[in-house]
């Protein structure tokens, strides 16, 4: 497809539209006048994102051939965002798979252009001293690169923006670690680039001529250390000086375990941006300004891009969380709503009271739960519990809350994701800990008829062979007291809002 002025805008399909990319790329594309199909494994995860009523969205798996096929047809551009990383050590396999099937239905299709997001590599190592992620993410690019559908990959090194991996790591490093003994990877240049920059290159790339097949490094102006890095950001978020001193024997899989324990950021995820950090990755060339010119400003700095970022995130504007991106479960995983619940055995705990407050006021305290809110009884439990799941791999509590008053479907929400919300009456949340088992917290408002209200609370656990039930039964004496002081400390915060809003959450316990 060639560019110029008049030509008819794109059909764009986007895969990865719940991704922290693709959930920022989608308004985008919308707002360069495109029109967007999104291709999502839970169409539900898109149903509350505030450009939803202006996409298509089907549902289908990128690994599907069928549901692929269908998603490709009358499709200009398609955008391949996605990949199986913290999927498990076959991630590899599965990111192959996946590339070459989209190759395969998007030339069936007619697709004229292929946007790719892939990593930046370092010119002078071989490829198999590459981390996997990185030779994936090379791999997936060459195989599209040979799909016959003209491609553009895009190569990244560090991508600073509010919500993503990559700043979380650094910020939660830097904030909680005035003495930071790191790895020598902290050493090695990298070049970042700001987020908003990463969206103008992929929205240019749609028009790109059809003579273009190939890839292109893109980067900030700065090529710093990632101790430079962590420097800068101590010096935006007006932070005492930071010492840092290196430890050569802080291999990637310690560093991961490190991060996993300072930071949200699980070691599943951890662990391949720490062995990414190993080699320099520094851009090679700009060719992607002859086809998507820099405006004035552009590229952004890393210090404005780390104030931008941070701003972001202190008026609690962050649009996309790296940890949206997957949603526990198989689609095939039974849901508490099943009739007759044909999943086989499921415990529940039921909590019901009456609330002298509004229903408004009820659900308010409810929509609030967690992050700095906390869970309303018993900290330490909650703490500790958080503590278990990141010494056995989970993402623990601190993932906290992308917005501080407001949840949609697949918002993670410490080590809960929202499955589904009814404003004002119903919360649903299913357990992203590691568990022998799946389990879902329920929180659901009524109203009494006479401006009062009634709260009503389900956990419920769904246990995977015996271990399973033994967890139930083990834990179930601490949910007595956890989810009966959670019940009625919600209660008891609803009615203090509801007579005094600025007190609200002062009851929590």
């Amino acid at each position: 497809m060639a560019s110029g002025e008049g030509a008819q805008q794109p059909h764009c399909l986007v895969t990865g539209a719940t991704g922290y990319i693709g959930g920022r790329l989608v308004p985008e594309l919308l707002d360069a006048g495109h029109r967007v199909r999104c291709l999502a494994r839970t169409p539900a995860k898109l149903r509350d994102q505030p450009c939803a009523q202006h996409v298509e969205v089907v549902r289908g798996d990128v690994t599907d051939a069928a549901s692929l096929g269908e998603a490709l047809r009358g499709i200009d551009v398609a955008y391949y965002l996605v990949h199986a990383l913290g999927s498990g050590s076959g991630f590899e396999a599965t990111d192959r798979k996946a590339a070459r099937l989209f190759s395969e239905q998007a030339r069936a299709a007619g697709v004229r252009r292929i946007v790719y997001l892939g990593g930046l590599t370092p010119a002078d190592v071989p490829e198999r001293e590459l981390s996997a992620h990185l030779r994936s993410r090379a791999e997936v690019g060459a195989i599209l690169l040979r799909s016959g559908v003209p491609t553009t990959v895009l190569r990244a090194a560090v991508i600073i923006g509010s919500g993503s991996a990559s700043f979380e790591m650094l910020r939660y490093l830097t904030e909680r670690l005035p003495v930071m003994v790191t790895p020598s990877w902290v050493a090695t240049r990298i070049q970042p680039i700001a987020v908003r920059d990463v969206l103008r290159y992929l929205v240019g790339s749609a028009r790109m001529p059809d003579t273009v097949n190939r890839t292109f490094d893109i980067g900030g102006p700065d090529v710093i250390t990632y101790e430079e890095m962590m420097r800068r950001y101590a010096v935006v978020a007006r932070l005492p000086h930071r010492l840092i001193l290196r430890v050569p024997m802080l291999t990637p899989r310690l560093s991961s375990l490190w991060i996993g324990l300072v930071t949200p950021v699980p070691p599943s995820i951890a662990r391949p941006l720490a062995e990414s950090l190993r080699h320099e990755v520094v851009c090679r060339e700009h060719d992607i300004a002859e086809y998507v010119p820099d405006p004035p400003g552009a590229p952004i700095g890393c210090d404005q891009a780390l104030t931008l970022a941070l701003q972001r995130v202190r008026d609690a504007q962050v649009t996309t969380r790296w940890s949206s991106a997957s949603l526990p479960g198989a689609p095939s995983d039974p849901l508490p709503t099943d009739p007759d619940w044909a999943g086989g055995s499921l415990y529940t705990d039921r909590r019901a009271l009456a609330v002298d407050a509004s229903p408004e006021a009820l659900w308010q305290v409810i929509e609030g739960i967690g992050g700095k809110n906390g869970w309303y009884s018993f900290p330490l439990a909650w703490a500790v519990r958080g503590w278990l799941d990141r010494l056995v791999g989970g993402v623990g509590l601190r993932r906290g809350r992308r917005d501080a008053a407001r949840l949609r479907v697949g918002d993670s929400l410490d080590f809960w994701r929202v499955e589904e919300i009814e404003p004002g009456r119903l919360l649903r949340l299913r357990a992203d800990m590691r568990l022998p088992g799946l389990a879902w917290l329920e929180m659901s408002v009524e109203s009494d008829g006479n401006g009062h209200s009634r709260y009503r609370q389900r956990a419920l656990f769904h246990p995977h062979g015996l271990l399973g039930h033994l967890y139930w039964w083990s834990v179930s004496p601490f949910h007595a007291v956890v989810f009966r002081g959670m019940a009625r400390n919600i209660a008891r915060a609803a009615h203090h809002a509801a007579a005094a809003p600025d007190n609200r959450g002062a009851a929590r316990g």
